[in-house]
């Protein structure tokens, strides 16, 4: 179960994001049964806030949002027109802002970057049970790829 959204970038799309992303966590549990829970629901929220609002800032241009059911996960992908990785800065308790990409990484089971001819996709999986299974790694460096 997928679906792929195009988004305009404009000020509206995060909000926009989050709600289409919230729509497709409960279209799977009543459509398709799968068993989300709350704490899935708030981080994919989360997740795509950061997400959107990073391509937003940093890729002028429409976006394209994809969420995926797979195995016992949600996909959430977002594509954008930067070339760039994303880089966490690093730790700094007196910073205000910037921690997107930190908390993103912490509550991911996968983190992955690809680039591609036109910018790049920005792909985390966020586990839908309402603990992460034991033994899964959480906050691991992004995994980079071409």
């Amino acid at each position: 179960m997928g679906v792929a959204v195009p988004l305009n970038g404009g000020d509206a799309s995060i909000a926009e994001a989050r709600h289409l992303a919230i729509d497709f966590l409960t279209r799977a549990q009543v459509d398709e049964n799968v068993a989300v829970s709350a704490r899935a629901m708030d981080l994919t929220q989360l997740v795509v806030s950061e997400l959107v609002t990073n391509a937003r800032k940093y890729a002028p241009g429409p976006m394209l949002m994809e969420l995926c059911i797979e195995d016992a996960a949600v996909a959430v992908t977002v594509h954008d027109s930067a070339r760039v990785r994303p880089v966490a800065r690093s730790e700094d308790p007196h910073r205000i802002g910037g921690h997107g990409l930190e908390i993103v990484m912490a509550v991911a089971q996968k983190f992955h970057v690809h680039l591609e001819p036109a910018g790049k996709r920005v792909t985390v999986h966020i586990a839908l049970a309402a603990e992460p299974a034991a033994g899964v790694p959480r906050g691991a460096a992004p995994h980079a790829s071409r």
